[in-house]
This record gives C-alpha cells, structure tokens and sequence, in this order.
C-alpha cells in the first residue's frame, strides 16, 4: 500500500502541526475523479440504509453526495425500518449479481430485529466496501495486498504515510477494540508502520502509564474525558477519531485546545479523520472496480 505515490505534498493538508484531513479527502478525491474520467463504465455504489436514525442519514447524504461529484454511479436503498431480514438479503443478493455495482455498503447501526452479521456476511468479499467480510478481515491479517481494509482506519493509515517521517519501532497506543476502527488500526500500525502496538479498553488497567509512553496515540473510544491531557507525553502523533455533539459544537475524544500545543502533529474534529474516511471509500470503490474488471 504505497498511497505515497499519489504525491500529495504535505504543504498542502498540513497546517503547523494540524493535519486537516478535509483538504487532504479534497486532493484523493480529485485524483479518483480523474482516474475514471475517460472509463467507459464508472465504479458503482450501493448504499443500503435501512430506518432513519439521524447520524446515519446524514452520513448517507455525504457518502452519496461523495460518491456523485467523483463521477461514480451512486445507488441510495432507502428502506423502512421494519424492512425483514429476507428482503435485505435478497436486495444485496440482486446487488451481487449487478454488473453496474462494484461496491456494496450496509449503513450501521441497522435495527435491532436484524441480524447484523448474517447480512454483512452475505456481501460478495470482491464487492465489499467496508472490510467487514470475514474473508478481507483474514486477508488484512495475512497482510494479502487485495484486502478492502476498513475506511476510517485506512484514512489514518494514509495521512501517517503521507506525513513521511520514520515510525518505524515507535510505540502506538490504540484506544478502542472495534473491529470497525480499533483491531484494523492496530495491524495496520503493526504490519505496515512496524510500529510497537500497545491495544486499550474499557477493562485495560494503569492507562494512564500506557498512554504516557505512546508516541502515536489514536483515540477510537466514543467516550470523552476518559484521557487525561497531562496524560499525553510532548510530541505525540495525536489521531482523535471521536465524534460527539456538545452544545451544538462537533468535539473528539480528546481536549484538542490542550493537547495540540504539546503535539508533533495531532487531527481536529471535525475537519480530521472523519473526511478521510469518505474518500477512503471511494477508493475502496475504485479498486473493487479494478479488480472486478482486471484494471
């Protein structure tokens, strides 16, 4: 995974010691429109959004919306919240068996009658956009070059490799073991960085000396106030991955006025990661679309 050939200088996503993940998304999304500019076919995505929880709404407008301006052909299924478990396999086997669809995404958290994995699983491995299927989840921990890793932690994968400084032996701490961002963050950091991983959770004892020692520290809790500021050590790589509404403001996991004086480089929220992950979707589109094809 060598995204440092995209050629991106830092110059133009760095700010100081900010890494503004929107304008870093700005530039990868601007590359992907111009990879499929002159296709004959576009890379298709389906989204599934089953209810109207607020949150997922709003991410389903952006996803669509992300998908729209790069050129692809965008699919929103809006179902009702009493949708069955048959008729959502069903529709994602009829988006298995669409040549125009090459990636396929299941909007989270889905009602609670249905059962989550028995749908996510139902997903084709080669059409699988978010890195769920179990068959790319064994893939990123064999370290197979063609796995579809999950979006947001990929996103941090990309900002860290495009910051091209040494992380080699460094020791990460990862707060949180989602398979959604947690377990993929920490083997990404672990196979690709070959960095020294240190994995944390709601039962993990003496945090606070773990977190002091961190020199990459990626908050992926959903919590806020659980990490003390004086907690983290001078000129860490600070990664906030939370997202909390907050008298109408948008906050991380950590208190970003006190901690970015003390970090080497740290992402806000929001502007941070969460843009890298809608671009890592497309791209995750784009090389289902190659592969699918042979491109």
């Amino acid at each position: 995974m060598d995204f440092k050939a995209l050629g991106i200088p830092k110059a133009q996503w760095v700010e100081g010691n900010i890494l503004r993940g929107n304008k870093l998304a700005q530039e990868i999304r601007k590359i992907i429109k111009e990879k499929i500019s002159s296709a004959s076919q576009k890379p298709g995505l389906a989204v599934i959004l089953v209810g109207e929880n607020p949150a997922s709404v709003i991410y389903v407008n952006q996803k669509e919306k992300a998908a729209r301006e790069v050129g692809f052909h965008s699919q929103v299924l809006r179902l009702p919240s009493n949708t069955t478990e048959n008729d959502i396999l069903s529709l994602i086997q009829e988006l298995n068996d669409n040549p125009l669809i090459h990636a396929i995404l299941v909007q989270l958290p889905l009602p609670p009658h249905l059962h989550e994995e028995k749908i996510l699983q139902s997903i084709l491995p080669q059409k699988d956009v978010d890195g769920f299927h179990y068959e790319n989840v064994g893939k990123l921990y064999a370290k197979n070059p063609t796995a579809r890793i999950p979006c947001t932690p990929l996103g941090i994968f990309v900002m860290l490799s495009l910051l091209e400084i040494p992380l080699v032996g460094l020791h990460a701490v990862v707060l949180g073991r989602s398979r959604i961002v947690g377990k993929p963050m920490a083997q990404l950091l672990l196979d690709y960085c070959n960095t020294t991983v240190t994995m944390c959770h709601s039962k993990t004892k003496h945090l606070d000396k773990i977190i002091s020692s961190a020199d990459i520290l990626v908050s992926a809790m959903g919590q806020q106030d659980v990490v003390k500021s004086n907690w983290v050590k001078e000129g860490a790589i600070i990664i906030d991955v939370g997202i909390h509404r907050k008298e109408g403001k948008l906050e991380g996991d950590l208190n970003f006025e006190e901690l970015c004086p003390k970090a080497s480089y740290i992402t806000p929220v929001p502007g941070g990661v969460g843009p890298m992950t809608i671009a890592m979707l497309l791209w995750n589109t784009l090389q289902n679309f190659h592969e699918l094809y042979g491109l």
